[in-house]
């Protein structure tokens, strides 16, 4: 078990166990961070019972090492500026015995590589089970689908975790796949962070750049005002890619943009799909015509079956890519798959164009976040988002409320670099009236595309940004509406108050049905 976070001690460690068969379970740092709460970290200890457990830094991890001391026989600390570190370098200088040949010799397609836990953005995290075979395969299935990586070994500047299937699976491995360079960047996008990731690309040119939507909005205005800094980026890339949730179309059409104008090449703006159970990737959009949200067509090797859900399509896989189920958990894997041995992801995809299925897929939301209105009105969570993204430009992020409720209301963050750029100086905090009528204005534009459920009819500005050590916020950027609807229901009775507070921003005339403003 490995707590804390990218480093080369902790890829030096992954390496090791992957060559003599001892699974990996690199888990996300904020269960080993959450304060004051270990429950969560000694429930996945208590299921796998590691024989080593591994952190970086032992006064940041102590807590969590503390809450795991009687479930595990060894635990090593390494802090280079501490005499710990005796520990990892007395590790890493013992000198290989026959037994690691022999345990070499077994490890097999189907030796368990890792055990990465889910996210649990849509519920309790489950730990997937991870083969060498399902990740050869999907760093082959990658090589058919941009086969210059082959020729041009990649080079990355990613933040990406590495107890998330995209970060530790889908780039790392792309890595040393085919050779390339791993520049770890520091930071991510978050409050106070995110000037590591751009001093990290002021200072290497990448060749291929991954990111979440979170992400690219943080980069698309630095890349606008800054010339020095945009050189760089576009200096060696082959493409960029978004994943873990919709893009906006206003910023894939600015990213789309830029490239075009400054990138010395083509520059594709790409999206593929996965989950931690296909490692990840299962679909991807390698053509030139997928236009924004296209999640593509499946990558070589992988079945995949759309099956009726209400009126959706639930998205199933089959392939060498795909789990055989979840480390100690019957029950979980029992109900993963259907009687053909396709695995049931839980999310829901349309085609581009229903009358040419060649043009790919679009990801239509969680069957599990999609919820009921009173009136019986299905409301469909991720379409929802990405158009309140979309149409209220100064907002970074939403979660959508309305379950059992008459009418669909939102908690927002603002995002304060969009809203200087579009509104034109400094803002008077989250209550200045510029911010307030912008946005009722786009609700109101937003409530004609559809009925009831097209249409947010309140919206509360939130002032503390999603925690990523309570789980409101996943390791890959994406925000848990579980959770932030769970951990911030006082805000949400606050949307939904019979006399709204001054700060709940309403788009009607009407306050409730009969009553007037």
């Amino acid at each position: 078990m490995i707590l804390s976070g990218n480093s080369i001690d902790h890829l030096l460690l992954t390496l090791g166990a992957l060559s003599v068969g001892a699974p990996v379970m690199p888990v996300s740092t904020a269960y080993a961070l959450a304060s004051g709460d270990m429950s969560r970290i000694r429930r996945i200890a208590e299921r796998c019972r590691p024989g080593l457990v591994y952190a970086q830094d032992g006064e940041t991890f102590g807590p969590a090492l503390t809450a795991m001391r009687d479930l595990v026989p060894t635990q090593i600390v390494s802090c280079r500026a501490s005499s710990v570190q005796e520990a990892f370098d007395r590790l890493t200088a013992t000198r290989a015995s026959a037994d690691v040949q022999r345990a070499r010799d077994v490890v097999g397609p189907d030796s368990v590589a890792k055990i990465l836990f889910t996210s649990g953005s849509t519920g309790e995290p489950k730990g997937v089970l991870n083969t060498h075979r399902m990740l050869c395969a999907n760093q082959q299935q990658l090589a058919q689908i941009w086969p210059f990586l082959r020729d041009e070994p990649p080079t990355l500047v990613d933040w990406l975790p590495w107890s998330h299937t995209f970060g530790g699976n889908h780039n790392l491995n792309q890595v040393l796949a085919f050779g390339g360079t791993m520049y770890i960047d520091p930071g991510r996008p978050g409050p106070g962070a995110f000037d590591a990731t751009v001093a990290a690309l002021r200072e290497v040119a990448p060749t291929a750049y991954y990111n979440v939507p979170a992400g690219w909005a943080m980069l698309a205005p630095m890349l606008e005002r800054d010339a020095e800094l945009r050189s760089m980026f576009f200096s060696r890339l082959r493409f960029m890619f978004y994943a873990a949730a919709a893009l906006p179309e206003a910023l894939w059409t600015w990213l789309r943009t830029l490239a075009d104008k400054h990138a010395p090449r083509e520059v594709p703006l790409t999206a593929s799909w996965g989950c931690t159970e296909s490692a990840p990737l299962a679909t991807s959009a390698h053509f030139r015509s997928a236009p924004c949200g296209c999640i593509g067509v499946p990558v070589p090797g992988v079945d995949l079956k759309l099956v009726p859900a209400g009126e959706k399509l639930e998205v199933r896989l089959r392939g060498p890519n795909i789990t055989s189920g979840y480390f100690e958990d019957e029950a979980a894997t029992a109900a993963a798959f259907d009687r053909e041995g396709f695995y049931r992801t839980g999310d829901a995809v349309r085609f581009t164009d229903v009358s040419d299925p060649a043009q790919g897929l679009v990801f239509d939301g969680r069957l599990a976040e999609d919820f009921k209105l009173l009136t019986g009105t299905w409301v469909r969570v991720g379409t929802l988002r990405t158009q309140l993204l979309s149409e209220v430009e100064i907002l970074r992020d939403a979660v959508i409320c309305g379950h059992d409720r008459e009418y669909v209301a939102a908690l927002a963050w603002l995002d304060a670099e969009a809203t200087g750029r579009l509104l034109g100086g400094a803002i008077n905090g989250l209550n200045d009236q510029r911010v307030r009528e912008h946005i009722r204005r786009a609700l109101r534009d937003l409530g004609p595309h559809g009925g009831s459920s097209s249409a947010v009819e309140r919206l509360l500005l939130l002032d503390a940004p999603p925690s990523l050590v309570a789980g409101e916020i996943t390791d890959k950027g994406y925000v848990s509406q579980r959770t932030v609807l769970r951990l911030r229901a006082e805000a949400v009775e606050r949307l939904y108050a019979r006399e709204p507070s001054a700060d709940v921003i309403i788009a009607s005339v009407q306050l409730r049905r009969g009553q007037a403003d």
